[in-house]
Parts: structure tokens; C-alpha cells; sequence
């Protein structure tokens, strides 16, 4: 996180003056020496600057990988960052100035761009997941707005976000994500950026050195960066706030939400319904990062289901839900009972049923085994020690076999199996989606949610997605 100084300050207003203290962002330079040579002095907030000075380096195009930094070391008390590298660094440079906050310098800034070899061709995204990318970054840069002064960036790949990056340098924080991707191995081709600052040439040239195949802000880009993204073909979003945006350039690389093409022949089931007894009350009420469980399940499935039903015996708690509510057909007999239900309701051959304390689930992990309807009356994930039955697909076929084992008072999901058709979707499929097995995260009692909405916070707070897979329950 950006880090910040105490302030005494006095406030006049309305003819009072009052003295006051706040915390201001620390401005910070630092000078690199490459080779034993002076270079440049970037003008920068105080942390992570390896990820600062290696992703500048790779963006003036001295480095592309780890292995081309011999050594990288910084003193923070002289502010001196002393670089060996691989070959040499050309005898003519042409600095050029970087516009906005916390001046900035370009090396063989370009004059025109290609997107030959760039690695974002046939890279689409939906704009229900730029509209996140940014609130997530809104909600990760609360000093933006408290402290004032500070830009920010995030990376994402359309389903969650990767790298974010905090400076007072806008073109910073670019840097930034550039050289944490390099040392952790991340490729950024094909993925989107969004910024709080202005777009501007040198933004555009680096978005293009880097392969990103979409460049967005809350703010509006310059005529020359158009130009440029145009060239690049990246996709150039200005204004992207709330629930609109304007385009500037490669439209068709955003998918709007009346385009989406949405799972046919499927209906979306989320299950309500439980006694939640470990819990003490109701799962899919919790808050987690601004909304309720069933707020995030719902917002997925509705994205991916032209029909999408929720089974309670308690529908006047999802009155703000705009979907159909249906109750269980067998009363409280569990979540078999909700599945049977949920079938039952649906105006398609198969539901997807997933449980309402999922609040991760993956699109594309749903998209995969919904494609793989024609294998089975069930297709189920396995995961961990066993299937995933409140995460997986269930045809019409299976209604007989559900209630002959509800009348006989069996009550497990899985008892009905032996007289279906089961397919199973080993962990090597899944995972090659999920790799975290984010998807299958549920919560049971008060302990695992706990650690699950402080692992959110977490890694809000810290600007490490990971942290929220590993911590969590």
C-alpha cells in the first residue's frame, strides 16, 4: 500500500481557523544508476520499488525478463537505485517528459504502433467484467479518495483481478504491474488495465509493449493515445464509470450484456434453502465485499442463464431478486429436495444447481461443464476428497430416480446416482480454469466465514488476490 506522512494543517472555514492533522502522500525520488552510469530520477511513492524499477526497465525496452537484471539493488536512505543488466544501455537517448502527476521520463517513446505480434487478438470481454474490474479497483483505492493525490491501476483477465498497483505517478503504476508480472511469471498478453489517471501517449505505448488488449479509465484519454490504440489495436475506454463508458477505438473487443450469449437448453438453480444449524442463521444473507452470498451467486448465473430459479420456502427474503421463487416439493427433506424442486420448475432439460454460499463460482468453469450436457444425466466436478454434488449439472432424466429416493427417506444427494448416468470432471479439467478451486469455496459455520470475509478484506487491502484464496477457509 501507498504509504503516507502525518500532516499539521489549518482549515478556514467559515471565518474559523482550526488546526488539524492528516495524513499527505509521500513524494519520493529516486535515482537509477544502470552500469555505473546516471540514468534518470523517477519521481514516485516510496513501495515495491523492484516492481517499480524492473517494470520500468522492461517498458523502455532494456529488459524482457528476469534473467536480464544481473543485480537490482536499492538504498532507500540515499534514495539510489544501483542496476546491472545484460548488454548496454544506448549511448544516444531521446528522454521525453511524461505528462501528469509525479513527473515521469520515456525512453524511444514511438511514433507509430503495430499490433503485429502483440498477443491480444481474439481477446473479448464482457462489460459486466470491466464494470467490476473497475469498482474492485474503486474499492481497493480508498486513500485515492481520502488523502487525495494518489493514482491506481488494476489487471484483470475478465474474470478476477490480478495485479494492482498504487503511485503517485500514473505512468507509475504501469511500471508497476509490468515488473510484478515479470518476477512472478504472469503474461499480460490478451489481458485488460484499468487506471484512474488520464490516457496518454506514453500509457498506450507501454499497454502495447506489454500486449494488453484493453486500456480503460475513470477519466478521458488524449487524441494521440486514440491514435496510437488504434494503431495497436488495443481497445480504448474513457469514462468508464458506474454503468457506462465511452469507446474510443476496437469496439468489438466488448461484449455488451444484451449480446452475451447465454447457456442454452440450461436453467440456473440456486439453493436457499437449509437450516444453516452450524452457521446460527442464514448463509446466503452474509455480506461479502459489498453484497450478499446470493447477490454474488445470482449475479453470475443470471450472466449465464437465460432462466434462473432460486428454491426457498422463504422468498420474501429475496423479494429484491428478480427472479422466479419456487418452494421445495418435498418439505425440508435437505438439498436433494431443492434439486428435485428446482428440476422440477424449470422450463429447460437441465439445471445448473449450485449452493447459495458459493459466492466465487466461475463463469467459465460453468460454461465448461455445462458443454458437456451430452455425457451424462449428471455431470459433476469432483474436487477435494469427492464429487462437488451443489456445483454441477442435473437433467430432467434424473427426476424418477430423485424421487424414489426421497420417498424411501434417503436424504443424501448422492444415493440416487447408482440408477443414473454419472460423469465426473476430474480436477485436471477443472482446474486448468480454477487452478485455486475458488468455484467450490463455501462456507458452514461462523469460524470459516470469518476467515473467509477477512481473507476478502485482505486481499482488498493489500492488493494481493491470492491472499483471499490461501487464507480462506
Amino acid at each position: 500500500m501507498t504509504e503516507y506522512a502525518s500532516q499539521n494543517y489549518y482549515r478556514l472555514k467559515a471565518g474559523q481557523l482550526t488546526p488539524l492533522a492528516r495524513p499527505v502522500v509521500q513524494e519520493y525520488p529516486l535515482r537509477l544508476r544502470v552500469n555505473g552510469q546516471d540514468l534518470a530520477t523517477l519521481v514516485c511513492s516510496p513501495q515495491h520499488l523492484n516492481f517499480l524499477v524492473a517494470g520500468f526497465f522492461r517498458l523502455q525496452g532494456f529488459i524482457d525478463s528476469p534473467d536480464d537484471l544481473l543485480s537490482l539493488g536499492i538504498c532507500s536512505d540515499f534514495g539510489l537505485a544501483e542496476v546491472r543488466i545484460k548488454g548496454e544501455i544506448p549511448e544516444r537517448l531521446a528522454p521525453t517528459l511524461t505528462s501528469g502527476c509525479g513527473s515521469g521520463v520515456a525512453f524511444n517513446l514511438p511514433q507509430h504502433l503495430t499490433s503485429e505480434g502483440r498477443g491480444s487478438d481474439g481477446a473479448v470481454f464482457s462489460d459486466t467484467s470491466l464494470f467490476a474490474l473497475m469498482r474492485e479497483l474503486n474499492e481497493r483505492t480508498e486513500a485515492y479518495r481520502d488523502h487525495g493525490g494518489i493514482h491506481s491501476a488494476a489487471l484483470g483477465d475478465g474474470d478476477s483481478l490480478l495485479l494492482h498497483a498504487e503511485d503517485i505517478g500514473r505512468h507509475n503504476t504501469l511500471d508497476r504491474i509490468a515488473g510484478e508480472a515479470m518476477f512472478k511469471g504472469i503474461d499480460l498478453s490478451g489481458k485488460m488495465l484499468v487506471t484512474s489517471g488520464r490516457i496518454s501517449t506514453e500509457m498506450v505505448a507501454k499497454a502495447a509493449r506489454l500486449g494488453l488488449a484493453l486500456l480503460a479509465s475513470r477519466t478521458s484519454p488524449t487524441d494521440r493515445a486514440i491514435e496510437l490504440a488504434h494503431q495497436a489495436g488495443i481497445t480504448l475506454v474513457g469514462y468508464l464509470r458506474g454503468e457506462s463508458m465511452n469507446i474510443y477505438c476496437h469496439p468489438e473487443r466488448l461484449r455488451p450484456a444484451n449480446d452475451r450469449k447465454k447457456i442454452p437448453g440450461v436453467t440456473g438453480v440456486i439453493l436457499a434453502g437449509g437450516e444453516s444449524r452450524r452457521m446460527g442463521s442464514d448463509k446466503s444473507l452474509l455480506p461479502i465485499r459489498g453484497a450478499r452470498f446470493i447477490d454474488h451467486v445470482y449475479r453470475t448465473m443470471a450472466e449465464l442463464f437465460e432462466e434462473v430459479i432460486i428454491v426457498t420456502n422463504s422468498p420474501g427474503l429475496y423479494a429484491d431478486i428478480d427472479c422466479r421463487k419456487v418452494p421445495d416439493i418435498y418439505y425440508a427433506q435437505g438439498s436433494l429436495a431443492g434439486i428435485h424442486s428446482g428440476l422440477c420448475h424449470a422450463r429447460t432439460e437441465r439445471a445448473f444447481v449450485v449452493a447459495c454460499d458459493m459466492p466465487f463460482i466461475n463463469a467459465r468453469v460453468v460454461r465448461d461443464l455445462c458443454a458437456r450436457a451430452e455425457q451424462g444425466d449428471v455431470v459433476i466436478p469432483v474436487h477435494g476428497d469427492g464429487p462437488e454434488p451443489l456445483h454441477a449439472l442435473y437433467g430432467k432424466s434424473c427426476i424418477a430416480a430423485m424421487e424414489e429416493t426421497l420417498d424411501a427417506g434417503r436424504k443424501r444427494i448422492v444415493g440416487f446416482f447408482p440408477q443414473v448416468t454419472v460423469s465426473e470432471v476430474s480436477t485436471d479439467t477443472w482446474s486448468k480454469i480454477d487452478p485455486e478451486g475458488l468455484s467450490f469455496r463455501n462456507i458452514n459455520t461462523p469460524q470459516e466465514y470469518y476467515r473467509l470475509r477477512d481473507a476478502a478484506h485482505g486481499a482488498l487491502a493489500t492488493g494481493d488476490p491470492q491472499r483471499m484464496r490461501t487464507n480462506g477457509s
